[in-house]
């Protein structure tokens, strides 16, 4: 999976997706670490890559509604250190299918999962 890496994310986690098989950059690398939210957004979305985030405002459905992005995984861990992030995002990986994660909101707590879909929103 492509995964693009917020500014907030520890830049340690780049080299464990890049391990795993998996594509991944940050936005420092893009030069865009700082940009507005959106911007950020849209770098993910015309790149296809799934954003992985602690920012808060990326949750907001209303503004990243599911099915409009490449997806969005929000940690919302009581510790942002490296080894909390690793738990966490292999948490995810060995438990929510890719198909889950694409074009979805994904929050990560320390005690569970929680997916906002796309068709969830239809209803």
């Amino acid at each position: 999976m492509d995964f693009k890496l917020d500014e907030n994310i520890p830049a340690d986690l780049l080299s464990d997706l890049s391990a795993t098989g998996h594509d991944a950059v940050t936005c420092d690398q893009e030069g865009i670490g700082g940009s507005e939210d959106s911007a950020i957004a849209a770098h993910a979305r015309d790149e296809g890559r799934i954003l992985v985030t602690f920012d808060l405002d990326f949750s907001d459905i209303r503004r990243y509604p599911p099915g409009a992005h490449p997806g969005i995984i929000i940690l919302r861990l009581r510790s942002q250190d490296i080894l909390s992030c690793r738990a966490a995002f292999s948490r995810v990986m060995n438990l929510i299918p890719e198909a889950d994660l694409r074009g979805n909101v994904v929050i990560v707590e320390d005690t569970r999962v929680r997916i906002r879909r796309a068709e969830s929103l239809e209803s």
